[in-house]
C-alpha cells in the first residue's frame, strides 16, 4: 500500500479573466486539440446508445439555436461534454467542464465578432463539422472520430486566427 498527499487547492486552475489575447485563446484551442480528439476516439469506441442519444439532443438544440440566430454556446458546450462523458473517463469530463464553462464561449464568441462573419454562416459551419463528429462516433469509427474533431478545433483556431489578421489589417 502507498499515501497520497491531499492534493493542494492550488492545483490546476484557468482562470478566465487571464485569457486575454488571441495569444492566450490560441494556446487553449491548442489544449483542446490535444485532449478532444482522443475524447472523440474514446467515445466512438466506448459510447452507449443513451451517451449517443444524449449527444444527438445537443446537437439538436445546436442546431435549433443556429436556426433561430440564438447563442449556441451552452448547446455547443453540451455536445463536447456529452464527448467527454462518452469516454467513460471522468477526467476528460472534469477537465471539459472547467475549459467549457469558462474558455469555450469565449472563443466562440471571439471567433464570430472577430471574423464580422455573418452568424448564420457561421453556425452553418460549425454545425456540418459538428454532425461529421457525431457521425463518425455514431459509426464507432474512432480514426473518423479523432480526425473529424481535429478538422473542426484546427478550423477554429485558425478561423480565429485569420479573422484577427484582417482586423489588424484593417486597423493598419
Amino acid at each position: 500500500t502507498f499515501v497520497l498527499d491531499t492534493p493542494s487547492p492550488s492545483g490546476f486552475r484557468i482562470d478566465p479573466a487571464t485569457i486575454v489575447t488571441l495569444r492566450d485563446v490560441l494556446a487553449i484551442l491548442e489544449l483542446r486539440i490535444s485532449l478532444e480528439v482522443e475524447s472523440a476516439g474514446l467515445a466512438a469506441q466506448r459510447r452507449s446508445d443513451e451517451q449517443l442519444a444524449a449527444m444527438r439532443a445537443a446537437l439538436d438544440a445546436l442546431n435549433e439555436s443556429a436556426a433561430h440566430a440564438t447563442d449556441a454556446v451552452a448547446s455547443d458546450f453540451q455536445f463536447h461534454l456529452q464527448i467527454a462523458l462518452s469516454t467513460g473517463n471522468r477526467y476528460f469530463t472534469d477537465i471539459m467542464t472547467h475549459l467549457g464553462t469558462s474558455i469555450i464561449p469565449r472563443t466562440r464568441l471571439n471567433s464570430a465578432r472577430l471574423a464580422h462573419d455573418d452568424q448564420q454562416h457561421y453556425m452553418d459551419r460549425l454545425s456540418r463539422e459538428h454532425e461529421e463528429i457525431f457521425e463518425a462516433i455514431a459509426r464507432q469509427d474512432s480514426d473518423a472520430a479523432r480526425a473529424a474533431m481535429r478538422l473542426h478545433l484546427t478550423n477554429s483556431r485558425e478561423r480565429l486566427r485569420h479573422a484577427h489578421e484582417e482586423a489588424e489589417s484593417q486597423r493598419a
